[in-house]
């Protein structure tokens, strides 16, 4: 999943999706950590897990760990997770079905 991650934010929050240079979206992810010694890295992580109903070491950053642009991977049953994230993003965007 991409995101676009905004640190030293006055929150912790999911805010919502961001349209992406070339096309495709990005969830836009605000954290109170620095961008220093990978702890705004850490804190998306530990968001991402809370909101989603996930353990922590199901979630991976695989690309951006400097940027604010970053690909999370999730390590995790496909079957199980699947549905649940569609609703989540259901609910983020305020749709029925995305």
């Amino acid at each position: 999943m991409a995101l676009r991650v905004a640190p030293k934010a006055s929150r912790n929050a999911v805010t919502g999706l961001a349209d992406e240079p070339g096309g495709g979206r990005a969830i836009k992810v605000s954290v109170t950590a620095a961008p220093e010694g990978g702890k705004a890295n850490t804190a998306v992580i530990k968001l991402l897990a809370k909101e989603w109903g996930l353990a922590k070491s199901a979630l991976a950053i695989t690309a951006g760990e400097t940027g604010r642009r970053k690909t999370v991977e999730i390590a995790a049953d496909a079957d199980r997770v699947q549905p649940k994230l569609a609703a989540w993003l259901a609910k983020l965007t305020g749709e029925r079905n995305v």
